[in-house]
């Protein structure tokens, strides 16, 4: 099984990391558009070019089976026309967990974190209204600006950053939010932050295991066995932080190898 995978950097790494540890018997190939990004401050229709010239890439040159798109801000702009243009190729896509954080939440206070293309977005907002209206819960939303760009830089500890999730988690602190939706692949990286300003308590959603089991399931529809060797190719369109891969892969223990190349 041959699986592409892109996002705007090295966000989407976080969902590579939830299909090691139940995908098997595949080659990954990851694209991180470095080069493009950030993806949250384009406009939806060159989100969309750009998403179909990388699935072609990944087509012709790797001949993938199936396609992740691994970013809530080009599946909201993408995916609908992914699966038109694309109708023999698996494709997933990445949406904020809203469901499962209302399903969670104590409070009725569910905290939404993306990028201003997601929230801004008709996919987002069509689900927000529907989810939130019938079950009587509030979501307070928070646009990250420049947030991806410090976790890019792997400046995920440092002040700068710490203050800025200080200042976007202040009214949902004020307004008592136990569940934050964190509605982009890069967010998890800062978890450990978050979950120093909100307490302990919050939970925390996003979306890298359940990508991961539908991968699998749908896989397994098409025949796949799911055993064997995991290879993992890491591509980039631009300047790439190679210790920040290290980072978000080192609990990797499959044994299986990661290459990390850089091309246009």
């Amino acid at each position: 099984m041959r699986v592409g995978v892109f996002d705007s950097g090295l966000g989407g790494l976080t969902i590579i990391q939830a299909i090691t540890k139940i995908f098997k018997g595949a080659e990954i190939f990851y694209i991180a558009d470095t080069k493009f990004a950030p993806y949250g401050e384009k406009t939806q229709e060159q989100i969309l070019q750009h998403s179909l010239d990388i699935v072609d890439y990944l087509l012709k040159t790797h001949q993938i089976d199936a396609l992740i798109v691994a970013c809530n801000t080009a599946t909201s702009a993408a995916i609908k026309e992914l699966r038109e243009r694309f109708p023999s190729l698996i494709v997933i896509g990445t949406e904020p967990g809203i469901k499962p954080a209302i399903e969670a939440t104590l409070s009725g206070k569910v905290g939404v974190m993306a990028t201003p293309a997601t929230l801004n977005g008709n996919k987002y907002q069509l689900l927000a209204d529907e989810l939130s209206c019938s079950n009587s819960v509030e979501l307070i939303e928070q646009a990250c600006p420049g947030l991806v760009e410090q976790i890019e830089n792997g400046k995920t500890k440092e002040d700068k950053t710490v203050s800025m999730l200080h200042d976007w988690l202040k009214p949902m602190h004020e307004n008592e939010v136990d569940t934050i939706v964190l509605g982009c692949t890069h967010y998890p990286l800062v978890s450990d932050t978050i979950k120093e300003i909100m307490g302990a308590h919050v939970k925390l959603i996003e979306t890298g295991c359940a990508i991961a089991q539908r991968l699998k399931a749908l896989s397994e529809e098409q025949g796949h066995t799911n055993n064997g060797h995991l290879e993992i190719n890491v591509f980039s369109t631009g300047k790439i932080n190679k210790n920040m891969i290290n980072e978000i892969l080192e609990n990797w223990k499959d044994g299986g190898e990661i290459m990390v190349r850089s091309n246009d």
